[in-house]
């Protein structure tokens, strides 16, 4: 059974750091682009990142770049987004996404504000 989980969402004051993590069961993420993605209040969901399972090559939306960090570690067959530097505008629902078996996970609460 695919299955995506999330954790390490919380409440972080402008210009702090967070770091989600990714479980991932059912499937290997070394074989998958693994993604995240995040939808603000009264927003769509957008693309934030994503690794190649492959090579461990990564993508970022403009908006994150320079700030997020997405790896994974193949041996906990887990994915991770490091984020630094958070501003109110990155406050959402972080979702990690598996694009080829079209699963998302349940989603964390990222909240910037002083």
């Amino acid at each position: 059974q695919v299955q995506l989980v999330e954790s390490g969402g919380g409440l972080v004051q402008p210009g702090g750091s967070l770091k989600l993590s990714c479980t991932a069961s059912g499937f290997d993420v070394d074989k998958y682009y693994m993604s995240w993605y995040r939808q603000a209040p009264g927003k769509g969901r957008e693309f934030v990142a994503d690794v190649m399972g492959t090579t461990g090559r990564t993508r970022y939306s403009d908006s994150v770049k320079g700030r997020f960090t997405t790896d994974k570690d193949s041996a906990k067959n887990m994915i991770f987004l490091q984020m630094e530097n958070l501003v109110p505008e990155d406050t959402g629902v972080y979702y990690c996404r598996c694009r080829h078996l079209d699963a998302w996970g349940q989603g964390t609460q990222v909240t910037v504000s002083s």
